[in-house]
């Protein structure tokens, strides 16, 4: 299907400000549907109250309102330019939030305004935590035990019934704002009514507890026309309980075998397929380790924070993609990009993987509890891409502003065995450390996956990083054999680690490696792990494979980042 013609103008509804759960990911989300408008000839018309994002730029969109993101403004904005269509699903939940609200006001229809992409009844079924539990149901997909309530007493009445913990999720809100776990009648009052007070229509679930279980997203997308494709699967190292924004996050799964995996594939279809959603989605699904039974936890109708994560991780552009199925087209009638012929209608492969880390503000909230559970805590998050996990690991751990060279809190080492054992029941963002120190000190792997319900085979991969760490500290610079070293390179440790590890300065180390003729390559995010011609400008260094990356003979300028969002 061809553009619709009928389009003309667009109002875009941005996010806001950048808070927790809502960072700059759709900021990015927003930006990517406006160059995708402009492309069209469109015109696009903004509106957004935060000043310091790249959407509000006035080469973005053809008009940009700063204004307030409440339903009485973006009347006013709508009556002032009177677009004929308004795209919501590219600002996160305060965009979709916006629009529901709108939509149930009657405005849209009065206004002879068309909602872009997703339709309201698809959204409702989705965001809805009773109308999508009975979607769910309707098409034999397992769901938690659970049960909408609008009511504390009825959520006590439950929770009474099927045993406490119980996990509370509140409708409309952003990053599991409101939720969380309750072990007791009292916690249970106090975050359900908190739930109900801060979701949009006064609704939360009442959820059995299955903490333990894996967590695995699927981002997926489908046209007008019912094409689907899934663009990435995720696993969240941390299992359920932790909210995903809080979770580290590994992409494509490494723990699931090739049934599982075509099992949750097929599901995914099938929900976004039964949900109408026209665009990309983000689907959460609990997986019972070693075996198929699994349950879905909800969906986000909309581009996700995952989104940019998924698009990142595969070249595959996400939002610009969603959009154009907003204004008309399919699947197969996308071009990923300028530089590339494919069209949209196929699905990513990884001949790498990527590894996903929070960024939390305790440095700055030094007294906060430092607990993660399902309201989402981050300020935002790196991602660090490798040949193996060990490297893609210790390139995040680099990255996280936390004067780390490999996984070591100097802290720890104060403390005693059993101490360290107790710590490894506390989820705290500090987890991942205390797993390594655990390590350190000889506690098995299989101790610590039956004490995180963390797969023992993220644990393993930690562990080759010790056991090279303690074989490296018995060695001096004169041991350093060309396989050791490279062996080193591999997993993932800087010169300056191993130079510390050996008695060695890092110049004697980078000296004794450029001797071996061990040097990093760049390999390129090439979309489709190099079964067709892509283009991506993604790079990452590794020691494995041919360099991808090629010079060109142009002036240029190397431009320095800021890392991950934090307060400050």
């Amino acid at each position: 299907m061809p553009k619709n013609n009928s389009i003309k103008k667009v109002l875009v509804i941005g996010s806001g400000p950048i808070i927790i759960g809502q960072a700059a990911e759709f900021d990015y989300a927003g930006t990517q549907a406006c160059r995708a408008l402009k492309e069209e000839g469109l015109e696009v018309v903004l509106i957004n109250s935060n000043p310091a994002t790249i959407m509000t730029d006035k080469h973005i969109a053809d008009k940009v309102y700063i204004e307030p993101l409440t339903p009485d403004f973006v009347k006013k904005v709508v009556l002032t330019e009177r677009p004929d269509s308004v795209l919501p699903s590219l600002g996160g939940q305060t965009g979709l939030n916006l629009a529901m609200e709108l939509a149930e006001d009657g405005f849209w229809a009065r206004e002879n305004v068309k909602l872009l992409g997703t339709n309201i009844s698809a959204i409702q079924m989705a965001e809805d935590r009773q109308e999508f539990k009975n979607t769910m149901l309707k098409i034999n997909e397992p769901c938690i035990a659970s049960k909408v309530v609008t009511r504390v007493e009825d959520a006590l009445d439950f929770a009474d019934e099927i045993g406490y913990p119980v996990i509370v999720r509140p409708a409309y809100t952003l990053g599991g704002t409101g939720g969380g776990k309750a072990h007791n009648k009292q916690e249970l009052k106090e975050i359900a009514s908190n739930g109900l007070r801060l979701s949009r229509v006064h609704q939360v679930l009442i959820e059995k507890d299955i903490t333990g279980w894996k967590e695995i997203e699927y981002e997926v997308i489908r046209d007008s026309k019912g094409n689907v494709i899934t663009v990435c699967n995720m696993e969240n190292i941390d299992p359920v309980g932790v909210h995903t924004g809080d979770s580290i996050v590994v992409a494509p799964c490494m723990t699931l075998n090739q049934e599982q995996l075509r099992m949750l594939k097929e599901a995914s279809k099938k929900i976004i397929t039964a949900l109408g959603i026209e665009g990309g989605c983000n689907i959460q699904f609990a997986l019972k380790p070693n075996s198929m039974e699994y349950a879905v936890i909800e969906v986000n109708p909309r581009v996700s924070r995952s989104s940019a994560l998924a698009s990142k991780a595969t070249g595959y552009p996400i939002a610009r993609v969603s959009t154009k199925i907003a204004i008309g087209y399919n699947l197969d009638e996308i071009k990923i990009n300028s530089r590339q012929s494919n069209s949209a209608f196929f699905e990513p492969e990884l001949d790498y993987l990527v590894v996903k880390v929070p960024k939390w503000p305790f440095d700055k909230f030094i007294h906060a509890n430092r607990t993660l559970g399902t309201q989402m805590k981050a300020t935002g998050e790196i991602m660090a891409i490798g040949n193996t996990f060990e490297s893609a690991m210790m390139k995040a751990i680099r990255s996280l502003e936390l004067n780390a060279y490999y996984i070591r809190l100097p802290k720890l080492a104060k403390h005693t065995d059993e101490e360290i054992e107790k710590m490894l029941y506390d989820v705290t963002d500090e987890r991942i450390f205390v797993i390594a120190e655990a390590l350190r000190r000889n506690i098995s792997v299989e101790k610590i996956a039956d004490i995180t319900k963390i797969d023992a085979f993220f644990i393993e991969k930690i562990n080759n990083l010790i056991q090279c760490e303690n074989k490296l500290k018995t060695l001096s610079l004169q041991d350093l054999t060309s396989d050791i070293l490279k062996d080193a390179k591999q997993l993932g440790f800087t010169d300056k680690t191993i130079g510390e590890f050996v008695g060695a300065k890092k110049e004697e180390v980078t000296k004794l490696r450029k001797s071996y003729n061990i040097h990093p390559v760049f390999r390129s995010v090439d979309t489709c792990g190099s079964s067709l011609n892509a283009y991506s400008p993604y790079y990452y260094s590794t020691y494995y494979g041919e360099n991808e990356s090629v010079r060109s003979d142009k002036k240029k300028l190397l431009v320095l980042g800021s890392g991950p969002i934090r307060i400050g």
